[in-house]
Formats: structure tokens, C-alpha cells, sequence
């Protein structure tokens, strides 16, 4: 399956956080790496989107929509980083 970068995140993110998701930087819990989730690799739609680390290929995060609802599971990163 060929995958997105992680500005396609920037949609459905939007509706999950004040600030902009796709200049945050993150710290992948697999193998340390530390970028913008921009740089992620992102599966999906329709079933969601599926960002993988860009170096280890871990998933760093998930983000379905249904009915209207949106749940977002961050399992894979250490810690998210944003401007103030």
C-alpha cells in the first residue's frame, strides 16, 4: 500500500487539537527518532489514518472517524512537542 506524508494528517487532526499537528514534533517510543509528524508515513482514508514513524516504520499514531466521532490513540509516541 503506498503511503501519505504526514500533511495529510492536518484535516483530521485539526478537529483534535488547537495548534497545528503537522509542525508539532514527536519522539517515536520504538526507536527515538524525533521529527515534525509531517514527516511521518500516513495510511489511510477511508478506514482512518495510520501515522508510522519515518525511520523505524513504527506506528506513532491512529486517528478514526465514525458517526461523527473522532478517536485518537497516540500509543506510539513518547511525548508531542508544540510551539507555546
Amino acid at each position: 500500500m503506498k503511503h501519505l506524508d504526514g500533511n495529510v494528517l492536518a484535516g483530521p487532526a485539526a478537529d483534535l487539537f488547537a495548534f497545528e499537528a503537522t509542525t508539532a514534533l514527536g519522539r517515536c517510543g520504538a526507536c527515538g527518532d524525533v521529527a515534525a509528524l509531517a514527516q511521518a508515513r500516513v495510511y489511510g482514508p477511508p478506514m482512518g489514518y495510520v501515522a508510522r514513524c519515518r525511520s523505524c516504520d513504527g506506528v506513532l499514531l491512529v486517528i478514526v472517524e465514525h458517526e461523527g466521532r473522532a478517536t485518537l490513540t497516540m500509543r506510539g509516541l513518547r511525548w508531542v512537542r508544540v510551539d507555546a
